[in-house]
Order: structure tokens, then C-alpha cells, then sequence
């Protein structure tokens, strides 16, 4: 019976991994697509290979996920337990997606790790939440924001005197490198969060001890992701792309490389899961800014925040009323 579980809640992470690619698909193409440097297609083709590549790089983030936010009991009550926050995760991941929200899967899986603990009166690490998951969070889209507005001044500053059509056109064909690199910073952030909460499903079944990720655990959510990506997002691309701020080529690299670049330091220095859409949104936000405030659609992303602040609370509820729900199976 624990081992039907186990594979039970394995499926519920793989599928909370797939509507995690294709809810942050936008969050690497969007601004390609929308500088048409890339075709659709051709970016989320471009997308799912970089997941794949990038997920090999995030065992800091999935030991993170899998050991530092939650201490579940162990045997069936822990699967239980994992099982209703990937259905919190995967609810409020499908719900903000029907919607065409970019909100985060990352707060997502958090808020339902964190509501499932306290539905089940397990131990939540809050210092480990708080050093972990909720400063880089704050951070991320502040640097984002400023870092954005810093690359995109450098880069008017430095084209300055250069033919505009010209520099439309290099910028263009560099969106292609800014997109697979925010390709690669989401599967070394995202695909290792699921991978990290299959180790806690492993480990609190009783077939795992240590952090340590296993291979196959890691190759099965790069694929997962990957393929995920390729199904593609487009009500939150939409939304990334142009319902924010229109971008040119010059923008949409200065967006990407900047995002890419807070993904990197944050996955690879600290192994802080945070989210790819705070990052790449609030980068948005900063280059638009350059041209001027009022470029930005500021409406737009006072829903976009809104969605922020609802994610932890939100998924947090179905998962913890999930859990409830098992009560009367087990």
C-alpha cells in the first residue's frame, strides 16, 4: 500500500512539474516572441531543451525544497502529506493559468508544503521559509527592477550614436542567446523544486536517507518540464509579452539577460528557490522604466503583484483542505 503511495504522489509531482512548465513557459519566450526575434514554436522548442539542460544544475535548489521547508512524519501520513500540497500547488498553478495570471509556482509549491504541515500539525521550518524562500523572493524582483533599468541605461547609453535599425536587428538575433539562457535559469531552478519534493516523498517513505538527489529523480523532471514548456502558455505570454509593456529587441535582451543572470546567482551561490516570474516581471518593469514610467502598464502589474500576495495563502488553503479531505480516507 506505501509503495502505491509513493508512486501516487511521485504522478501528482510529475504533473504539478508539467502545468510548472507550461504556466512559466512565458517566463523565458515571452519577450522573444513578442520582439518576434523568435517564432512561437521555435522558442518553445528552444525552452524545453535549456529545461533539460538546466535542470542537471539545481541540486542546491532541491535540497533546499526537499529538507529545508517542511519536517514530514514519516510513512503513509508523509505522503499523505505531500500529496495534498502538490494538489494545493497544481490547483492554484491551473487556476492563476485559466486566468492568464504569471503568478509564481514556485510561492505556489511553498504555500502548499506550508499548508499541508499545518493542516497535519507537522513542523514548519519558518527560519528556513523565511532565510530561504522569503528574502530572496523580496530581493529578486527589487533587483530585478533595478538591475533592468541599470542594463537597459547601459545599452542606450552605449548605442547611442548607432543606426536604430541596425541595433534592432543584432539585438534580435541576441534574444535568441537572452532566451535560452532564461530557458536554462528555469530548469535549474523549477525543474529542481519538484525534484526536491520527490526526495521528501522518498525519503519520508522510507526508500531515501540524505539530501542527495538521485539521478533518475532528476532526469524524469527535466523531461517532465521540458515537455511541459513545449505544451507551452499562452494566456500568461500574452500577458508578459505585451500587456505589460511593448517591447523592442534592445529591451527584451536587457530584460532576459538580467533575470537570467538573478537565477543563476540564486540557484547556484544560495540555492534559493525563487521565482522565475517575480524575476523576469519585475526585469520587464525596470526596462520599461527607462523609456519612461508611463510606459509601463502599471495596472497590469498591480494584478500581477496581487497574484503574488494571494500564492502563498491561496495554494496554501487548498492544499491544507486537501489533507483534511484524505482524513477520511486514512
Amino acid at each position: 500500500m506505501e509503495w502505491f503511495a509513493l508512486a501516487v504522489v511521485i504522478t501528482l509531482a510529475m504533473g504539478f512539474n508539467y502545468t510548472n512548465g507550461f504556466h512559466d513557459a512565458a517566463n523565458a519566450i515571452a519577450t522573444s516572441v513578442s520582439t518576434r526575434a523568435l517564432t512561437p514554436r521555435i522558442a518553445l522548442l528552444m525552452a524545453a531543451v535549456a529545461n533539460l539542460v538546466g535542470a542537471f544544475f539545481g541540486t542546491k535548489v532541491a535540497q533546499t525544497v526537499g529538507s529545508g521547508i517542511i519536517d514530514a512524519p514519516q510513512g503513509p501520513d508523509g505522503l499523505w502529506l505531500v500529496g495534498a500540497a502538490l494538489v494545493g500547488a497544481t490547483g492554484w498553478n491551473l487556476l492563476t493559468w485559466w486566468k492568464g495570471l504569471p503568478s509564481s509556482s514556485s510561492q505556489a509549491l511553498i504555500g502548499g508544503l506550508g499548508g499541508a504541515a499545518l493542516a497535519a500539525g507537522a513542523t514548519v521550518k519558518w527560519q528556513g521559509i523565511l532565510d530561504k524562500v522569503v528574502i530572496p523572493m523580496v530581493l529578486s524582483p527589487v533587483a530585478g527592477i533595478i538591475l533592468g533599468y541599470l542594463v537597459m541605461t547601459a545599452i542606450l547609453w552605449i548605442f547611442r550614436r548607432a543606426n536604430p535599425h541596425k541595433v534592432s536587428r543584432g539585438f534580435r538575433y541576441s534574444q535568441t542567446l537572452s532566451a535560452a539562457a532564461m530557458a536554462f535559469g528555469h530548469g535549474l531552478q523549477d525543474a529542481s523544486k519538484t525534484a526536491g519534493v520527490v526526495v521528501l516523498a522518498l525519503t519520508v517513505a522510507g526508500v531515501h536517507t540524505g539530501d542527495t538527489v538521485p539521478l533518475w529523480v532528476l532526469v524524469m523532471s527535466a523531461i517532465v518540464i521540458s515537455l511541459g514548456t513545449y505544451a507551452g502558455g499562452w494566456r500568461i505570454m500574452r500577458t508578459l509579452g505585451r500587456r505589460i509593456i511593448h517591447l523592442d529587441p534592445p529591451q527584451g535582451f536587457a530584460a532576459e539577460s538580467t533575470a537570467a543572470s538573478i537565477l543563476y546567482v540564486a540557484g547556484l551561490s544560495f540555492g534559493a528557490p525563487i521565482s522565475t516570474t517575480h524575476t523576469i516581471t519585475s526585469a520587464i518593469m525596470g526596462v520599461g522604466a527607462t523609456k519612461r514610467l508611463s510606459a509601463v502598464r502599471w495596472s497590469v502589474a498591480g494584478n500581477i503583484v496581487s497574484a503574488w500576495v494571494l500564492t502563498f495563502p491561496g495554494a496554501g488553503t487548498l492544499a491544507a483542505v486537501t489533507y483534511w479531505l484524505t482524513l477520511l480516507f486514512h
